[in-house]
């Protein structure tokens, strides 16, 4: 039997370069997707990724909560997690009945948790499962187009070798986190070896992005100006800067006022997507990443090591208020 070749449905109607936001676990939820959107809307989402196994037993009702989207995320694709083949064509369907744009496979991941189960980037040390996972998604997803994030080697840099053996796949675009398992996000991340894998993806159709220490449009445009590669997945750079991918708002700062405004949007965005389903405690991260930058800053994020719902952040920020007003 040969190969499926994965459809590349929206990619190929993006325009280069492409800004894409990079999934990230209890991060990137569906209230901050929604938030990102308005602010200042990249070319694609991604959301938080999911467990095929998960999506493939009794506990799916709860696991589809971090499958929900909306409208204006588009497009948006779910990003799956696993090891078993079967699991992820039938979770490739799954994504195909919610209605997403696009499949994506985690192979990055470097969370022990995750690695211990053979998922994430322990995948890199397993290619032919790896590759019987991309065709068997593939399968499951029909006409939605089949991507991957991964990672450039797991204890060393094996960019060359690893890439190849993806390729072959024949996924609709690859995603590098220029770095290994091993380094997470201990270094900096090796752009140099970009343009490797530009050269061995000419010809095959498979777009590629980067990953890894870009933090503004302009440095996501000079990158793809410097190594070729068709676009550029930008993570922790919107922590508390949900206008990140804004380009009229990007190279303009935000006042105070609009950042804490932004903020209470924020947190009511997630009360409102998910009631009592998710803790509130997950906001404090965005919370602490939003109050910085500015006067009296570090008071606020004092503030908010008390806070427990939307309401008491509302209170925080008009008791920090009434402190600058007097």
């Amino acid at each position: 039997m040969s190969a499926l070749v994965s459809t590349k449905g929206f990619w190929d109607e993006l325009k280069r370069p492409i800004l894409a936001l990079s999934p990230m676990d209890d991060i990137t939820d569906a209230a901050c997707r929604r938030l990102v959107a308005r602010c200042g809307k990249p070319d694609v989402m991604l959301t938080e990724f999911v467990s095929v196994n998960g999506l493939c037993s009794p506990g799916r009702k709860r696991l589809i909560e971090d499958l929900r989207f909306d409208e204006i995320e588009r497009p948006v694709v779910a990003q799956l997690f696993g090891t078993n083949p079967e699991l992820f064509r039938r979770s490739a369907e799954l994504v195909a009945e919610l209605d997403f744009d696009g499949v994506d496979i985690n192979m990055g991941c470097p969370v022990k948790v995750v690695c211990n189960t053979g998922a994430g980037s322990s995948l890199i040390n397993e290619p032919e499962l790896a590759i019987e996972i991309v065709q068997a998604t593939i399968e499951g997803a029909g006409k939605l187009p089949v991507s991957i994030k991964t990672r450039i080697g797991y204890n060393k840099i094996q960019t060359e070798e690893w890439a190849s053996h993806l390729l072959q796949a024949n996924p609709a675009a690859l995603t590098f986190h220029l770095r290994t398992r091993k380094e997470q996000s201990k270094v900096p991340a090796h752009w140099e070896e970009m343009p490797k894998i530009v050269k061995l993806a000419a010809g095959t159709g498979v777009l590629i992005l980067g990953n890894g220490d870009i933090k503004s449009i302009a440095e996501a445009e000079k990158v793809v100006t410097e190594t070729g590669c068709d676009g550029v997945m930008i993570g922790r750079a919107i922590f508390g800067n949900p206008w990140l991918f804004n380009r009229e708002w990007s190279e303009k700062d935000i006042s105070v006022d609009e950042r804490l405004d932004t903020m209470l949007e924020h947190c009511r965005l997630y009360e409102e997507v998910f009631g009592d389903k998710k803790k509130f405690l997950v906001m404090r991260k965005h919370l602490m990443a939003y109050a910085s930058g500015f006067p009296g800053a570090k008071d606020l994020r004092v503030l908010f090591e008390r806070v427990f719902t939307a309401a008491d952040v509302v209170a925080a920020v008009e008791k920090f208020r009434s402190r600058l007003d007097r």
